[in-house]
């Protein structure tokens, strides 16, 4: 068994523009200046209502799921308009498809709805390739590793046989409360510097780069 969990937004697909664009009209909604484009994207990864208390500290926990329900609903219209790209970054088709054809069991852990990733991968013709996926419908946020021990359950692979691909430090941080290996990628909303300190024992320039680390 080798098990590949990748996360989604900013490790296979590039979903920024429609994350802050959703996260602008939120706050704007309330009446709140939105923050700045960095600050959002810097909270991607992280499960709705605790993207919103990074980004709005002195929110009470009805606030932020208040504010969580107002995203989806703006997200849900931008993609009925046809507003939402999430396209897959450059190469990763062909990540995914190598190691499929290769025997690797696939998987995806997310912070996004089970709905929008299951738009999201069938958008880009990716579902079939994957035995098991986890969102934030179903675990709490990470870093707590419950997506990823779910995804060892769901495929019956051993965490020495499964290795954790993602763009933030919470996916490190989720995959070290695992037991599970982490590598990162150095095209999605975290530096290189931040994935290492996080526990990563590698960070891929490229695709290219990450198919190789994965099948030395």
């Amino acid at each position: 068994m080798k098990l590949a969990v990748f996360d989604c937004d900013g490790t296979l697909v590039d979903g920024q523009a429609a994350i802050c664009e959703a996260m602008e009209a939120t706050f704007g909604g309330v009446g709140l200046p939105a923050p700045s484009r960095t600050e959002i994207r810097r909270a991607v990864g992280l499960s709705l209502p605790q993207a919103v208390r990074r980004l709005l500290p002195d929110s009470t926990s009805e606030q932020q799921q208040a504010m969580a329900d107002a995203y989806k609903q703006a997200f849900r219209q931008a993609r009925t308009e046809g507003r939402v790209s999430q396209p897959l970054f450059e190469g990763v088709r062909e990540v995914l498809e190598t190691l499929h054809a290769q025997g690797w069991t696939l998987a995806v852990a997310t912070g996004m709805s089970d709905r929008g990733l299951e738009h999201c991968l069938a958008n880009n013709g990716i579902a079939q390739l994957f035995s098991s996926l986890q969102t934030a419908d179903r675990h709490p946020s990470k870093p707590h590793p419950a997506m990823l021990e779910e995804a060892l359950f769901e495929t019956g692979a051993q965490p020495s046989e499964a290795v954790m691909i993602g763009d933030t430090a919470f996916d490190m941080q989720m995959a070290r409360g695992a037991f599970v290996r982490a590598i990162g990628v150095d095209w999605g909303y975290h530096h290189p510097h931040e994935l290492l300190e996080a526990g990563a024992e590698a960070v891929a320039e490229t695709p290219a780069q990450l198919l190789e680390q994965l099948l030395k």
